[in-house]
């Protein structure tokens, strides 16, 4: 019995310094991501927009519903903004609302549309993401809190961030001439 013991108290704190470790690791994203989230207090955004799922089903198409609304991601390589530099602003392709500029995109070579930063901190919400066994930084509208795509610390400077961002869940407007 006494040997169960002194292999069950070592094992037992090892498991708790692990689970503190991660606790302190979670606690710092967490903060980060409520610090964004208290961002978008800004009397400049314009009001939420709120729908019934229903109402969002029809006003988009199958696959943007899927993206938008049920956090689905399209394939690598697939969506039409992977590839596309023309001067403009990328917007929500659910409300419309402003989110990255044209100017703020790169080649990530990561199959998806990338931006270092967006058009203003207010114009996303951050959110842990925990899906597929992943820990990962969900990226959402901050206007209409549609899913857009995931943030990652693997960027470019200035900010060393790599917004990848499905197409579909955009729509892009070009700059006036």
């Amino acid at each position: 019995m006494k040997s169960i013991l002194f292999l069950f108290i070592p094992l037992a704190a090892l498991a708790a310094y692990f689970s503190l470790q991660s606790s302190d690791n979670i606690n710092s994203v967490n903060k980060v991501m409520q610090d964004s989230t208290n961002k978008i207090q800004d009397k400049n955004m314009p009001d939420k927009v709120i729908k019934s799922e229903e109402e969002w089903e029809k006003i988009l198409t199958p696959e943007e519903y899927h993206v938008l609304r049920e956090k689905g991601t399209e394939r690598a390589f697939t969506g039409k903004y992977d590839h596309h530099f023309e001067k403009g602003v990328y917007k929500c392709a659910a409300c419309g609302y402003e989110l990255f500029s044209s100017e703020h995109k790169y080649d990530s070579g990561c199959g998806w549309p990338a931006y270092w930063t967006t058009l203003a901190g207010d114009r996303v919400i951050l959110r842990e993401d925990r899906s597929f066994g992943m820990i990962r930084t969900e990226v959402l509208c901050a206007r209409c809190e549609s899913h857009l795509g995931h943030v990652f610390d693997d960027g470019p400077e200035p900010t060393g961030q790599r917004y990848c961002i499905n197409s579909v869940s955009l729509k892009f407007e070009p700059a006036e001439e």
